[in-house]
């Protein structure tokens, strides 16, 4: 491309000192001018500068997807580096996964290899000016909506941005936690799944609605936000199913005529260092049980408070990719939300959850040079959605949960990426299902 805009300004530079020297022969002869010859180069120059005009309309409008702006992932990111207008891109992934015959302990596990095509995802956004801007994610889920498949908003918000360290943000929102949830483009992490731990805690991908702030200056950035908190008990006005001895997952609202009687905070800072090196925490906190009263006391409405904590860390740089996180969440008045959802015995919510990973890959052609990545990763989780229960209830052991991937990412290109791992599920139950996945996946 370089080479072409500079041989097309050579030949525009030769034709405008060609039309000159005619000129100022004619001038200096004192001869009539040769209309034909200065006819000729004008149509030469007028084109040449067309196509130069193309050239940098071209360059100027196709934004690359190779950089990450405000947390979010480099497609999502592309309305940001935009000038004016509409911006496209997307992603998507399919999914192969082969379930091993036996659990742990040796009895058959009954499940059925599937090949999945999980998610096609297109952002759409405009740039309205250099303070104003409009990004959504519009995602299709498992192929078909006749089957298991959905169609649904992943978020839809209005930016206005007063200055890169203050941005006022509202609509359908992400909230900021975890290394997931808001850069959940597949190719940008390694594994043919999301770590569990950024699933059942900390349930990405998460969006509610609300408003707030957003920024970024010397080295740090920061998101904070208001939103509707989740519907802890479920069967409310959002279709959510409520919290269960899995996790949070079902308590989220998804933007869909959420219950509002109960608002939560989110917030998050992280040092973006030099070097490919980060490292933050975030904290969400607000109460679950959106009105509904007490079994005990109908006068009681039930608070059912959250809380979720979690930090994290990444150093990707000369070819490692390293990451950590940690995750504990708290939530308050279990026995009162056992109750309304009937749950007994070892299906109860847990009062506190706590999990967290390790993760560590190295991109073996890194210094070659060829513009591929061959990455041999690890990663090595452990979670408990029960960790504590409420008096009378007993944790169930399976939910006690250690997994180990091995596996390698190959990417011919930075946008595409293939994958394949092995998991080695184990619980205290001694019924885990190990697994070898395959996953194809690509962004624009």
């Amino acid at each position: 491309m370089i080479r072409a805009v500079s041989s097309r300004v050579l030949v525009c530079a030769i034709a405008i000192s060609s039309l000159v020297m005619v000129r100022q022969a004619a001038a200096q002869e004192g001869a009539a001018q040769d209309t034909s010859q200065i006819a000729e180069l004008r149509r030469q120059i007028e084109a040449i500068t067309r196509e130069l005009e193309q050239l940098r309309l071209g360059q100027e409008v196709v934004v690359q997807a190779d950089t990450s702006v405000y947390g979010l992932g480099p497609a999502a990111s592309k309305v940001y580096r935009a000038r004016q207008g509409v911006s496209l891109a997307g992603y998507g992934e399919m999914l192969y996964e082969n379930f091993s015959e036996d659990r742990e302990d040796g009895s058959r596990s009954g499940k059925t290899d599937q090949l999945d095509f999980l998610r096609g995802v297109v952002y759409v956004g405009y740039k309205f000016n250099e303070r104003f801007l409009f990004n959504s994610e519009i995602e299709f889920e498992h192929g078909a909506t006749d089957q298991e498949g959905s169609v649904s908003l992943e978020f839809a918000y209005v930016d206005y941005i007063l200055s890169p360290g203050l941005g006022f943000r509202a609509g359908l929102l992400l909230p900021p936690m975890g290394l997931i949830n808001e850069q959940h483009e597949p190719p940008i992490f390694l594994g043919t799944s999301r770590p569990e731990t950024e699933l059942r805690i900390i349930p990405s991908t998460w969006r509610e609605n609300g408003i707030g702030i957003f920024g970024q200056a010397a080295g740090f950035a920061y998101r904070a936000y208001l939103i509707n908190g989740f519907d802890g008990v479920g069967g409310g006005s959002s279709g959510a199913s409520g919290f269960s001895a899995a996790g949070l997952r079902g308590g989220r609202q998804k933007g869909s005529r959420a219950m509002a009687e109960d608002l939560a905070f989110v917030g998050r800072v992280e040092y973006v260092g030099p070097l490919g090196f980060l490292i933050g925490t975030s904290v969400y906190v607000g109460n679950s049980g959106q009105g509904r009263s007490a079994p005990t006391d109908p006068e009681d409405e039930i608070g059912a408070r959250a809380l979720i904590w979690e930090g994290h860390a990444q150093y990707k740089a000369r070819g490692l990719d390293v990451r950590g996180l940690v995750a504990v969440a708290d939530v308050d008045d279990v026995a009162e939300l056992n109750a309304v959802k009937r749950l007994e015995g070892s299906a109860s919510i847990g009062e506190r959850l706590v999990g967290g990973y390790v993760q560590a890959g190295y991109d073996v052609l890194h210094r070659l040079r060829t513009g591929q990545q061959l990455i041999p990763y690890v990663r090595y989780e452990r979670l408990n959605t029960q960790d504590e229960v409420p008096e009378g209830f007993e944790p169930n052991p399976a939910n006690d949960r250690r997994i180990v991937s091995i596996g390698a990412a190959w990417k011919p290109i930075p946008n595409i990426a293939l994958k394949a791992d092995y998991q080695i599920h184990g619980n205290e139950a001694d019924t885990g299902v190990d697994q070898f996945n395959v996953n194809v996946s690509y962004l624009f």
